[in-house]
């Protein structure tokens, strides 16, 4: 029986294992985990500090009885420390040290990304916490038991999460992030609207905000540095950015790209026999600039995890890129983007124009009416849509609203094409036309009229 050995055990893991089983149940799939904690969702970690989530164990998405039922093997608290392609086989060590040579006939890879360690003094002390693992979730949970206030360094997608997070256990929560705007995934008028959100549920935003140190009296914590007053708090989470974690397939040879990626081609193959790799730990093609970039993102590791289990088992499937769709909550804000902001798309050879549209998320005379700000970038040449991002109260459908301009781009639409697409409408949920489309159509009146790179009109 051929054996699929598939290290790693989150997003890509348990999409390659998956997709193997299903294809070719021939196969004998191993998966190796480090931790105790297959297929666990740490994007949904905010919401077990929250409460909102009060059981960690609903956090995964199999039970480990689950995964064992679709015939795959499980190998937990085990780490690959060494892999020998010349002999197809890889280094295993367990919980207790103890190490063993394991086979294969084909080699997945996904290891998945690991949390930077910025350079501040005193990172290591107790009560500073990266999080990116189920254990870190546990110190920082029991950490919280007992504290009032916390810092929290960056001010990205998961510094924020951790915000509402936090703030849901009524603790006084800062924010330090090192560039001017909180959520620099999107356009820093977009940024301002979520700072604005921060501050109006009592978190302390501090922007242009460099730490330096950390120091300990006692419990308490101060977090010091550039262009801020230093901040006394219970606990300090380091939450700036993530870095692939790329050791083991480095020492097995495996080519590194941008930002230390693995190399990989459409088809997950890494250039090394019989062996491929996914997820967070892999460059991503990027559908609209047509070459590889970094973009760690949980729906981009299941989609090329599925490719990589779907052509370790013999067969030929091409990953059709990332535009970088996402969104998040923040408090009562859904903040949302996909494909290219203005300064990505003109370095990319584009002639960008980008258009601000404030309207209604549904019809106003039916009670519980939003504001939501849309902005639309296309290309002046042709006008070919390039990218959007919403930002609006979170039941206001901005997720529905992305999904819809990442389909567009998907297919190469202009951005007047969209006012002709026949999206439905009742007054609780839309208008007839619906934000994204006013968008649209505020784009095409704003190239028409010859203006700058960037516009924004009135609330309609």
């Amino acid at each position: 029986m051929p054996r699929l050995l598939v290290i790693g055990g989150s997003d890509a893991g348990i999409s390659s294992s998956l997709r193997a089983r299903e294809l070719d149940p021939s196969f004998d799939v191993t998966m190796v985990v480090a931790d105790r904690y297959p297929n666990f969702s740490i994007c949904g970690i905010p919401y077990f500090i929250s409460g909102e989530t009060p059981d960690w164990r609903d956090l995964a998405h199999r039970t480990r009885e689950e995964i064992d039922a679709t015939g795959i093997e499980l190998l937990l608290d085990t780490r690959a420390t060494a892999i020998e392609p010349s002999e197809r086989t890889v280094e295993l060590m367990d919980a207790r040290g103890t190490t063993e040579m394991v086979p294969y006939d084909r080699l997945v890879i996904g290891t998945g990304a690991v949390p930077i360690r910025p350079d501040i003094a005193g990172i290591e002390l107790e009560g500073v916490h990266l999080l990116h693992t189920m254990d870190d979730t546990f110190a920082l949970n029991d950490r919280l038991a007992d504290a009032e206030a916390a810092v929290i360094v960056g001010g990205g997608y998961i510094g924020l999460e951790m915000a509402d997070a936090l703030s849901q256990r009524e603790m006084a929560v800062t924010v330090l992030e090192q560039l001017p705007s909180v959520m620099t995934t999107v356009d820093p008028e977009m940024g301002e609207l979520v700072g604005r959100e921060l501050r109006t549920h009592g978190v302390e935003v501090r922007t242009s905000a460099t730490v330096r140190r950390i120091t300990q009296e006692g419990r308490a914590l101060q977090v010091a540095g550039d262009g801020f007053d230093a901040v006394t708090a219970d606990a300090v989470l380091i939450a700036v950015s993530v870095r692939p974690d790329t050791a083991l397939a480095a020492s097995a040879g495996a080519e590194l790209g941008v930002r230390g990626a693995i190399v990989v081609d459409r088809g997950m193959r890494t250039g090394i026999a019989n062996i491929l790799a996914a997820g967070d730990c892999v460059e991503t093609w990027h559908r609209m600039l047509q070459r590889p970039t970094y973009m760690p993102l949980g729906t981009t590791a299941h989609k090329q995890g599925r490719i990589a289990g779907e052509n370790a088992v013999g067969g030929d499937r091409v990953f059709a890129g990332s535009l970088g769709t996402q969104v998040v909550k923040v408090f009562d804000l859904a903040v949302a983007r996909t494909g290219l902001r203005t300064a990505e798309a003109a370095e990319a050879g584009h002639d960008p124009l980008t258009v601000e549209t404030e309207g209604w998320d549904h019809k106003v005379y039916y009670p519980g009416a939003t504001k939501m700000t849309v902005r639309t970038t296309g290309d002046r040449r042709d006008g070919r849509l390039l990218g959007a991002q919403i930002v609006g109260h979170r039941n206001g459908q901005v997720a529905k609203r992305i999904d819809i301009a990442a389909a567009a781009l998907y297919s190469e639409m202009r951005v007047e094409e969209l006012s002709d697409v026949d999206l439905s409408y009742t007054p609780p949920f839309s208008s007839p036309w619906d934000p994204l489309q006013v968008g649209a159509q505020a784009w095409a009146q704003a190239a028409a009229s010859g203006s700058g790179s960037e516009v924004s009109t009135a609330l309609r």
